[in-house]
């Protein structure tokens, strides 16, 4: 007997429906399984044995044809075990086919029948909104995650019997409902604050008018300035997330498992901090089996990396495209995907191998041969791509000592979230949300400037000898910092901090 049930499958972030065909023929018992199946779709039907006889039904000892259609494209994961088991039920006549039929499966199985989570199910669930479906079978621990995409009911099921008895009419489920409101909510508040920086007044500034911009930011200085603690407190004043982008953020997370036990949706900006021994796959995503790296699981969110110069150089000079495109396309032989990278990139470095060029209260013992090999570490153009660049000096006492709080992350939040809705008004005919997006064409429409500011942008473009991509940020950071200061045009104030922000540029090259 042949029976067909539904299933999901993944490409890149976005999902496909695969059509679990199950043949139950006579002859000698034998199980095959194809449809390009990777290792553990071919381990299923050991799995899909042992359940089926463990949760007390027969299994058929004939020749089973299991295929997996569309048959070109590979399959890997568990999550093919449960449609297996219900198709070969199917099969059998344990389940009816017109039950069976109306709807989709993902599960893994245990050898007694129980069933657990797999990854990925958020994005089969967005796609399977333009399914022919009439609901989603999910292990009890995906259904809150299944359940953020409105329309489309999720049925949580915690063991095989458990679900063959919903099949034939034995019980009734109730669709699991999940209130997203509730889920932003529940986010933990974040325990870091900005109140708790002492000193560094200018960094601060400079990180409000990235956070506010969307613009990457180079911070440089000596080790103990606190680089990597204003790193950290960031996010706290970041724009807060909408529910689109914490959607996606959360697709990417689900297809590589690292959702937190129990949280369905990432309602917060994430915040990734790789090592500096990561590989290039690592950072930017790929592998034989090609997976989102860290500028696609920091989507929407923060990548900071400290110790910039101790990255391989190869690994630094991939974040080229990403910081442009705002997405990653890895290329394989067989395949082409695109990740979605649309993150900040901050970064920390000390100004020379010892730590100590430049402080006054430490001798630098490096080199003239050491510093240039250090410097050399970061290119031009990866520098080039980066819009502000900041000096982090060492903290004195009496701002250590200080006991009053400094502003907190709350106030510096709302400055920055008022920026952005100026920006979201001027830009949102055009798809854009932040002025790190513009375009050239967008820059000459909302960028310009006056007689005074023409004239100051030109001498410091001759004398510094800025590239065009210099040139186009610089006047995107003077348009942030002009609506931070809630301003219709460019002021000369406005481009001089702009400005300023790339005079450390000379001294890191």
């Amino acid at each position: 007997m042949l029976a067909r049930v539904l299933s999901g499958a993944l490409v890149g972030i976005d999902a496909y429906p695969v059509e679990v065909e199950v043949d139950i023929a006579q002859g000698l018992p034998q199980f095959a399984t194809v449809g390009l199946p990777e290792g553990a779709v071919k381990e299923s039907k050991d799995r899909v044995k042992s359940a089926i006889k463990n949760s007390s039904y027969d299994f058929p000892n004939r020749r089973i044809t299991i295929n997996l259609a569309p048959a070109d494209i590979r399959k890997d994961g568990a999550a093919f075990d449960l449609p297996m088991a219900i198709g070969l039920l199917t099969a059998t006549g344990v389940i009816p086919v017109e039950r069976a039929e109306r709807y989709l499966y993902m599960g893994e199985l245990s050898l007694d029948g129980r069933i657990k989570p797999v990854r990925g199910v958020l994005p089969v669930a967005v796609a399977a909104r333009h399914w022919d479906v009439d609901g989603l079978i999910l292990p009890t621990e995906n259904a809150r995650e299944g359940s953020l995409v409105d329309h489309l009911p999720v049925f949580p099921v915690a063991s095989l019997g458990e679900l063959v008895d919903f099949l034939t009419d034995n019980i009734s489920l109730d669709p699991h409902q999940v209130d997203v409101d509730a889920l932003f909510s529940e986010t933990v508040a974040d325990d870091l604050d900005f109140a708790e920086v002492r000193g560094q007044a200018h960094v601060k500034r400079a990180l409000e008018v990235a956070a506010a911009g969307s613009h990457n930011l180079l911070m440089v200085g000596p080790p103990g300035s606190g680089k990597t603690m204003l790193a950290r407190r960031l996010p706290t004043i970041l724009p807060r997330l909408v529910f689109e982008e914490a959607l996606e953020t959360t697709k990417i997370h689900s297809i590589m498992g690292l959702l937190p036990p129990g949280q369905a949706l990432l309602a917060h900006r994430v915040f990734r901090s790789p090592h500096h021994t990561i590989s290039d796959a690592g950072l930017i995503g790929g592998g034989t089996h090609p997976r989102p790296g860290e500028v696609s699981l920091a989507h929407n969110g923060l990548l900071f990396l400290d110790e910039l110069p101790e990255f391989k150089k190869n690994v630094l000079e991939m974040l080229r495209q990403p910081l442009e495109d705002g997405q990653v396309c890895i290329s394989r032989a067989a395949q082409s995907l695109t990740y979605p990278a649309n993150f900040m990139l901050v970064a920390a470095m000390n100004p020379c191998p010892c730590g100590f060029l430049g402080d006054p209260q430490h001798d630098c013992s490096c080199t003239l041969p050491m510093l240039q090999r250090y410097r050399t570490r970061l290119s031009g153009p990866l520098l080039d791509r980066i819009d502000l660049h900041v000096e982090v000096p060492r903290v004195p006492h009496r701002d250590l000592a200080d006991p009053i709080d400094a502003e907190s992350s709350t106030a510096i939040r709302a400055r920055v979230e008022t920026a952005r809705q100026r920006q979201g008004e001027r830009l949102a005919s055009l798809g854009l949300h932040a002025n790190n997006q513009m375009q050239a064409r967008h820059i000459r429409k909302f960028c310009q400037l006056n007689a005074e500011g023409e004239t100051l942008l030109e001498m410091v473009t001759d004398k510094l000898g800025l590239s065009a991509r210099t040139f186009s940020r610089i006047l995107k950071v003077a348009r942030t910092i002009a609506d931070l200061a809630e301003a219709e045009q460019i002021l000369q104030p406005h481009l001089a901090e702009a400005i300023q922000y790339r005079g450390l540029e000379q001294k890191v090259c």
